[in-house]
């Protein structure tokens, strides 16, 4: 009969046994996992160059780019505003100023004290980008100004040269953004916590395009009447709306973009003229 000595190496062998054996499989799980942690973000390709978002900063780059599409501003106009919002707030509507502007507020830190508008107004997004876009436009020959130039005579800020750090990302996002480059905005993302609303999606759409282009909603999709550059704004304001809204997909002339993996843009059968933009459906 083994003696109790024996009995306890021949169990701690055992236990040693089956710790190697279940961190062995640990390990090789880790290894071959295909759901490694999606850090999400968004990207912008402009001449061979790739600039960056956080996904709610992309949202509100493009709301800033859809009303001057709806404004029928050039994307240079929408540019100088992305380089603005991202010098004056990172591209986030906060509710607060600095030093120098104790009631700044908004995407552009706009002062209620220098005539902007009420804070209310100001913190809507919608008011403060259009309150940027009339200032600009009596701006003489805004277009040939550097984005620093241009900036600076809307703004008047104390340190004008710092808006042209952004020029690169403003240009990226605004040619996206306005349509002028197609497929050039992307968006990584995990999947949604839950089903999207395509009648959300509508509102979203209205809020920043206004009547620029018919749009109905149909099942989980919402279908836009568009072509050409106002298409490509569309499906691209689309993409970089996803994570809000929990779009899955965006079909248009010929590709779609397909959240799920995050493949991207690819070849697709499309409809024609028309934007169509795909909600998750409930798990």
């Amino acid at each position: 009969m083994p003696s109790a000595r024996t009995v306890r190496r021949s169990l701690t062998v055992i236990v040693a046994l089956v710790l190697a054996g279940t961190g062995i499989y640990i390990a090789s799980t880790a290894l071959n996992r295909t759901d490694a942690p999606v850090v999400e973000g968004c990207t912008a390709l402009l001449n061979g160059g790739k600039q960056n978002l956080a996904t709610d900063q992309a949202a509100n780059a493009s709301l800033i780019s859809a009303i001057a599409v709806r404004r029928g501003l050039p994307a240079r106009a929408a540019t100088i505003a992305i380089a603005t919002a991202m010098q004056e707030s990172k591209l986030r509507n906060i509710n607060y100023g600095d030093h120098a502007g104790p009631d700044s507020r908004g995407l552009f830190q706009q002062r209620p004290s220098q005539g902007w508008g009420t804070e209310a107004q100001i913190m809507d997004p919608v008011y403060s980008t259009n309150a940027f876009y009339d200032a600009l436009a009596k701006v003489p020959g805004y277009e040939s100004l550097s984005v620093t130039e241009a900036a600076q005579l809307v703004q008047r800020s104390a340190f004008p040269e710092a808006y042209s750090q952004h020029e690169d990302l403003g240009r990226a996002f605004a040619s996206a953004l306005t349509g002028n480059s197609q497929a050039s905005l992307d968006c990584t993302l995990r999947t949604p916590d839950a089903a999207g609303d395509p009648s959300a999606v509508r509102d979203a759409f209205l809020r920043a395009y206004g009547a620029t282009a018919p749009s109905v909603v149909a099942g989980r999709t919402l279908n836009v009447r568009a072509e050409g550059a106002l298409a490509w704004s569309a499906a691209q304001w689309a993409v970089a709306n996803a994570k809000g809204l929990a779009i899955s997909r965006v079909d248009v002339d010929g590709q779609a973009w397909i959240r799920e993996g995050n493949k991207g843009w690819t070849d697709a059968q499309t409809q024609p003229g028309a934007v169509v933009i795909t909600v998750a459906g409930g798990q």
